[in-house]
């Protein structure tokens, strides 16, 4: 699978350049990554549509990022699920033992790591 297939999805995207959900999508722009920024107030971010929760994503999503702490994510446990993303990266500080056996459960691969130095590193 080429970048321009592999569609991310990152919940808590942020327009804000010093935090660190938007360097995840301005680096997987210059990678060529198609994506899909989560976040319910804003309808922009780095040139992107954004798409207001999870429900609203028609297309499969081969990532979903993590920018969220536990106690926004953990009522969206279902809405993960629902969409059904080939593996969910828990950022530091978005861990949720809840949400993790849940995909469990369903049979979707996570892990904890941080997407940015991942995308660095060549691990992505």
């Amino acid at each position: 699978m080429t970048n321009q297939q592999h569609h991310v999805a990152v919940l808590g995207a942020s327009p804000k350049p010093a935090r660190y959900a938007n360097q995840t999508i301005r680096l997987l722009q210059q990678l060529d990554y198609r994506i899909t920024p989560v976040h319910p107030r804003f309808e922009s971010i780095e040139s992107l549509p954004v798409k207001p929760d999870l429900q609203a994503i028609d297309d499969p999503v081969d990532t979903l990022t993590l920018y969220v702490g536990p106690t926004l994510l953990e009522p969206q446990a279902d809405a993960i699920v629902k969409l059904k993303p080939k593996r969910v990266i828990f950022n530091p500080g978005t861990e949720s033992r809840l949400v993790q056996q849940r995909l469990d459960e369903a049979g979707i691969d996570w892990l904890e790591g941080c997407t940015l130095v991942m995308l660095k590193t060549s691990q992505f």
